[in-house]
């Protein structure tokens, strides 16, 4: 690996760790927030629609500036008014400010993640591109699991503020990293910029296929993983058996991350993405109607292992289908796009559990929208691997 490469990865990685922690730090305190503050199911849901319609504008502007003004100036940027408004968080008095600062949150990190893996993108060799980018997903999950020791050592005796306050302190030095990296060499200002409308008008395919797998795979997975906790505290279990639960099954997503990995060089982007997607869909019935802890602990950590593969495998596979003056742009809106799922599902989650609805039921809609998306990419959608990133549009 040249210098840069390796200084872009671990800058991102570190950064895309951090953020994944501060995230998945608000899965585990909706629990205690439900307690604390008596929020319905409906408020706790609008808390993650809050950060998702953080995210979803983010992607949009995150992506679009980055095409306009660099890589490196928005990668910059974004991590710290995430990194501001989660700390923040830690101090909010009720509801509607934390339903601000999540929203917020949601703004950073949604125009971070499309120009982070753009970035890496855009540095990788040819031969290692998808799995470099997969790999840096693969910090998510490490964020994660980091997320649930602390909310499994640290909510239970010092209360869900602390917890915060812990998540969002690595991202100061995270903020330094990523002052030295270089600019992408491949991002050259123009004097006459790529229409907007060529992400549609000449590669509608490609949109419409990234547009639908972004759909479904923020839905399933912002729809599921956020309610985990709280999933499992309904069906019986402890606010602290249910952390340690999740915890197990957010083990897996490690191994899940480093097959994707494997496989998107070995098999391809495409194959890869579409079997890591459909499995997920198994996986998501299979869980819902588990009752045992046997049951739930075997069908979550299938769960997590394909579907952080699929997101995986999705990181790479999006920015190689737009040439290089539209890729952080594409990347950003399919991104955007997709990221309507992932503000629908967890309100949705929140109105069907509080109407009483059962979590088979629940659980067996994020079934038919991964089969969907896994049917559309296979019928629509192009292999990109061992493809060079064109510079041209």
């Amino acid at each position: 690996m040249s210098a840069p490469y390796k200084k872009v990865f671990w800058a991102a990685g570190f950064g895309w760790m951090f953020d994944a922690m501060d995230v998945a730090l608000l899965s585990f305190i909706m629990v205690a927030l439900r307690q604390e503050w008596g929020l319905s199911g409906e408020e706790a849901g609008l808390l993650g629609t809050g950060n998702l319609v953080g995210m979803a504008l983010g992607a949009f502007i995150g992506g679009y500036l980055a095409d306009r003004i660099g890589r490196k100036p928005i990668f910059l940027l974004t991590l710290l008014l995430f990194g501001a408004a989660s700390l923040a968080s830690a101090f909010a008095t009720g509801f509607l400010t934390m339903l601000l600062f999540r929203f917020l949150m949601g703004l950073g990190l949604g125009a971070e993640l499309p120009v982070a893996s753009t970035l890496v993108n855009e540095f990788a060799p040819l031969e290692k591109r998808g799995r470099t980018v997969v790999l840096l997903e693969s910090f998510w999950a490490v964020g994660w699991i980091a997320a649930a020791v602390i909310s499994y050592f640290i909510i239970p005796n010092y209360g869900w503020r602390v917890a915060v306050i812990i998540g969002a302190l690595p991202i100061v030095y995270a903020l330094f990293a990523r002052k030295s990296i270089p600019e992408s060499p491949k991002f050259q200002p123009r004097a006459e910029r790529v229409p907007l409308k060529k992400i549609w008008t000449a590669h509608q395919k490609e949109t419409m296929t990234l547009w639908v797998v972004w759909f479904a795979i923020t839905f399933s997975y912002y729809g599921m993983f956020l309610w985990m906790p709280s999933v499992l505290v309904d069906k019986g279990f402890t606010m602290i058996k249910s952390f340690e639960y999740v915890l197990i099954m957010t083990l897996a997503q490690l191994p899940g991350y480093f097959a994707a990995a494997y496989l998107v060089e070995k098999w391809g982007r495409k194959s890869t993405l579409a079997t890591f997607l459909f499995m997920t869909g198994i996986m998501a019935y299979a869980f819902g109607q588990s009752s045992g802890t046997t049951g739930l602990l075997v069908t979550g950590a299938l769960l997590s292992f394909f579907n952080l593969g699929a997101w995986g495998a999705l990181y790479a596979y999006t920015p190689e289908n737009y040439p290089t003056p539209l890729r952080a742009t594409g990347s950003g809106f399919a991104s955007g796009v997709g990221r309507i799922g992932s503000i629908i599902a967890p309100y949705l989650v929140g109105y069907f559990s509080a109407q009483h609805y059962s979590y088979a039921f629940i659980f067996s809609i994020f079934t038919v929208v991964l089969v969907l998306g896994t049917l559309v990419l296979l019928a629509i959608g192009k292999e990109t691997k061992g493809t060079d990133i064109a510079t041209s549009s």
